[in-house]
């Protein structure tokens, strides 16, 4: 394939990082230096996007990906995810860019690309959908939580304002239907902490006006953007903890995945280390061993996936720490 096509798909594929502006989105504006971060994030995120839809294998994208700076080079592989899911979605180069993507410097970032398959999901008609039941039957529930970030993020009135959650999701694996929107509300957590501007307060607002049913999921996905992200301070890591409740251990087991992440990858940052220390009571590297321990290692008995499975033995270990 040629550059100038490569090029210009990457031209008619892209979105424009208008659209990940916070006034745009219509989201919170907390503060300019929260502001530029969120706004970072999805730059970040839409070039890692660019490069995957550009180059001609993903061993290509490697090169320019593995330049972004530690805080953001995990976006910009989630971006790579959706890229790839896309090229894969529409055969517009070949097929198994997400695999290939997986099978180089991918591996260690395999949690964002989970989740940037779901953002393609979300954009995909449902025939171009990818085959889940070839992705890791563990971690491909992370791919609903992509697909529930987009929601949230692009659909921010249906799916946050309104609480809106499909009662029939046709989740195209062959496990557990019926957690489906539990997986997608962990991605609507997430994105809550976009849509809300890093404000701790408002966040924790937004989750309490969801059904109470729902809310240890949002917490959940929370904690694990409060992590990875960033954009606050230890006083309002606190307060978000403290706003949590009940639902603390699962703003505790979404730092450690968010911890895990990092470390995996080699791309642990300062503010992880004190999203830890406030949510988990420990260091990134102590949470993600939690996390690591906790992981089953096969099919687990019961209704609940193994990956639901997991992530209540991790909330279990933080079931009593303290407050700051």
């Amino acid at each position: 394939m040629s550059s100038a096509w490569r090029t210009l798909r990457r031209r008619v594929l892209t979105p424009s990082t208008s659209e990940t502006l916070l006034e745009t989105r219509g989201f919170h504006r907390k503060s300019p230096a929260a502001q530029d971060l969120l706004e970072t994030v999805g730059a970040r995120f839409l070039e890692g996007y660019a490069h995957a839809v550009e180059a001609r294998n993903p061993a290509e994208a490697e090169y320019p990906l593995e330049e972004i700076p530690d805080r953001f080079r995990g976006f910009a592989y989630e971006g790579a995810g959706m890229g790839f899911a896309m090229l894969d979605g529409l055969r517009l180069s070949g097929r198994n860019s997400v695999a290939r993507c997986l099978a180089g410097r991918g591996a260690d970032h395999v949690y964002m690309v989970y989740v940037g398959i779901g953002w393609a999901m979300a954009r995909l008609p449902r025939f171009c959908w990818p085959d889940i039941d070839k992705l890791d039957p563990l971690l491909r529930w992370l791919v609903l939580d992509g697909y529930g970030f987009h929601q949230a993020y692009f659909r921010t009135d249906r799916y946050v304002h309104q609480q809106y959650r499909d009662p029939a999701f046709p989740w195209p694996a062959h496990d557990s239907p019926s957690y489906a929107g539990r997986a997608i509300d962990q991605g609507i957590g997430r994105a809550l902490w976009f849509v809300g501007g890093t404000d701790a307060e408002l966040v924790a607002t937004m989750i309490e006006k969801f059904p109470e049913s729902r809310r240890s999921d949002l917490y959940g996905g929370a904690g694990l953007a409060a992590t990875y992200a960033g954009g606050v301070d230890e006083a309002e890591l606190c307060a978000f903890r403290d706003r949590a409740g009940i639902h603390g251990p699962m703003v505790a087991q979404g730092s450690a995945f968010a911890a895990e992440a990092r470390i995996r990858a080699g791309l642990l940052v300062p503010h992880t280390e004190l999203a830890t220390r406030v949510f988990c009571g420990m260091t990134p590297d102590e949470a993600a061993a939690v996390s690591q321990e906790a992981r089953p290692s096969g099919p687990v008995p019961g209704a609940l996936p193994a990956y639901e499975v997991w992530r209540q033995a991790i909330a279990d270990r933080f079931a009593n720490v303290g407050g700051c």
